[in-house]
């Protein structure tokens, strides 16, 4: 197994807000499980890639919704945030959309690592988190989705999406791990069958 950890939109704009709101302490806590992972994934020649929103103020997601704009390419806002400490030999990947994949140059860089597998963590579980797991399905890379390292809105949405991915079909190119059981099959160097 040679793998990728991909950190998705742990950015400065998505932790603007009251620190005490429930949904920023949600987000919050996943902070010390990825500096975790990341950290281990490290010590184990794992390629690390931030994937981050990084829209236009006249995007589409924008202009045809009534969201307010964040993550401006250029601001503060899209910037990762500082407990994510990003080292040089680390990927920084801008996206316009919810998947890694779409329009960016990711599937060629893991290929160009030789990358076979990818560990998806971040915000939020149920967009950004699955749509660059089910991307990379789509891409030929086996998929992980690391439940205690991403979060969403509503907890509630987090376990549905979990429990759904948990016996995805098409087991084990797409799967669901804890930080644990994903670093200890990167160790083994092969896929564990850890329900």
């Amino acid at each position: 197994m040679k793998f990728a950890v991909i950190v998705v939109d742990m950015l400065k704009d998505t932790f603007k807000g009251p620190s005490d709101h429930p949904i920023i302490e949600g987000f919050k806590a996943i902070i010390p499980r990825i500096q975790f992972l990341v950290g281990e994934a490290r010590k184990l020649k794992g390629l690390i890639v931030f994937a981050c929103d990084s829209y236009f103020k006249e995007d589409f997601l924008f202009a045809k919704s009534k969201r307010r704009a964040y993550s401006l390419r250029g601001t503060e806002g899209a910037d990762i945030i500082p407990e994510l400490e990003v080292k040089p030999e680390d990927i920084v990947l801008p996206k316009r959309r919810f998947s890694a994949f779409f329009k960016t140059d990711l599937d060629i860089t893991l290929r160009n690592y030789e990358i076979d597998t990818i560990a998806v963590t971040g915000l939020a579980t149920e967009v950004c988190v699955l749509a660059t797991a089910m991307d990379g399905l789509c891409n030929d890379f086996y998929s992980v989705i690391i439940s205690d390292c991403c979060a969403t809105r509503r907890p509630e949405d987090h376990d549905a999406t979990i429990a759904a991915f948990s016996h995805f079909p098409t087991y084990p190119t797409l799967r669901v791990r804890t930080a644990e059981q994903f670093l200890q099959e990167a160790r083994e160097g092969k896929i564990l069958e850890i329900q």
